[in-house]
């Protein structure tokens, strides 16, 4: 591994520096997010660029660390959806998730909207819940007319 991306050990503890590179592994535990949410919030996020070495290892420096810090803390913590943490991204910029990320700043709380929605939290209102109802309802009625009809042209009725 190049010296640039080597990790410095702090003092006699065996623990990175703040300023070292860390693995996508160590990101993953020290975030608690498994690896593969990580590359897929990096295809969301154009943000997000840990330095790539050959084969492919991520490397991740100190600030994009904290700016996945700061996108775990919307989608996670405050239950912003992937569209609503880009427009925080795009509207208060990289600097200010990343303090997200640190504890320092707080994003508002998701849209109205979003919320209604059930965005974020994955749970359906109750006008939600009966559209869909009435759907199924209206599916299963004509489920029960082609029946009938396979009935009518295979001669059992």
């Amino acid at each position: 591994m190049p010296p640039a991306l080597a990790a410095e050990q702090t003092a006699g503890t065996g623990e990175k520096s703040a300023h070292a590179f860390r693995t996508i592994s160590e990101v993953a535990e020290d975030l608690d997010v498994p690896q593969h949410v990580l590359r897929f919030w990096e295809t969301r996020f154009g943000q997000i660029r840990p330095v790539k070495r050959a084969g492919g290892r991520r490397y991740y420096r100190p600030q994009d660390v904290e700016l996945v810090a700061g996108i775990r803390h919307l989608l996670h913590v405050q239950r912003y959806t992937i569209a609503g943490a880009q427009r925080v991204l795009k509207e208060n910029g990289v600097r200010f998730v990343q303090a997200v990320g640190r504890g320092e700043a707080a994003a508002a709380e998701p849209s109205h909207q979003e919320a209604e929605a059930g965005i974020g939290g994955g749970a359906l209102g109750d006008p939600d819940r009966a559209a869909l109802a009435d759907a199924l309802e209206d599916l299963r009625a004509c489920r029960a007319l082609l029946d009938d009809l396979g009935r009518v042209d295979n001669g059992a009725v």
